[in-house]
């Protein structure tokens, strides 16, 4: 199966063999989503205790901060950095109309709440140690290959995130959609409908590397 590969994680969908549906997401399953970030969050937290005999990661104990802390292991009550983990499992097929001045294409976009980045900003600036926000990129085929299993990691240092959010002045990756389905949980509105867009040249590809901390 081949794929029209145009320039770094950018191929050309209109020829694509295996072409996303960019359904849209007025039918957000919150609950459903959640659990597969959990899941990915699981698989993370697992790989950096393996990876790393002088480090733990566990889940966080503070409200509003990223999903994981790492602490040392000889000192496991002191945070030392952060991991945000985000499942990405669909595809923004029409970023290139929606948001004609991003210069983004459907196949290297990855998105996440605007709400959630600007906390991690803040998290960052308040605690001035090193925070990472990871995607778990899936159902991609160009990118991640064949079959309900693949997937690739990429992350990025917020600073970097930051930076180029600070740059994006006139909102140029910044998109709404419409409140929909599956977005109101017992009474409380948790669905995404303000989202924000990186490239996934801007990522580095794989997981964080822990071995300085």
């Amino acid at each position: 199966m081949t794929y029209t590969h145009i320039n770094n994680y950018v191929y050309d969908c209109a020829l694509c063999p295996t072409r996303c549906d960019g359904k849209t997401v007025a039918q957000f399953d919150f609950e459903r989503d959640v659990r597969f970030s959990e899941a990915i969050e699981n698989h993370v937290i697992q790989h950096i205790n393996q990876q790393y005999p002088h480090l733990i990661a566990t889940k966080t104990t503070c409200e509003g901060y990223p999903d994981i802390e790492i602490a040392y292991r000889h000192s496991p009550q002191t945070s030392i950095a952060f991991v945000e983990i985000k499942g990405q499992a669909r595809t923004f097929m029409a970023v290139a109309r929606l948001l004609p001045d991003s210069g983004l294409r459907p196949s290297e976009t990855i998105a996440l709440n605007l709400s959630d980045l600007e906390r991690y900003f803040r998290v960052n600036e308040q605690e001035q140690k090193p925070l990472y926000l990871v995607w778990c990129l899936l159902r991609r085929p160009c990118i991640v290959g064949i079959g309900n299993k693949s997937h690739l990691f990429f992350y990025q240092d917020i600073a970097v995130l930051q930076n180029i959010r600070e740059k994006d002045s006139a909102n140029h990756r910044r998109f709404r959609r419409e409140s929909g389905k599956g977005d109101v949980v017992n009474g409380v509105h948790k669905g995404v409908t303000v989202n924000y867009h990186f490239s996934l040249q801007e990522l580095c590809e794989g997981l964080p590397n822990l071995s300085k901390l």
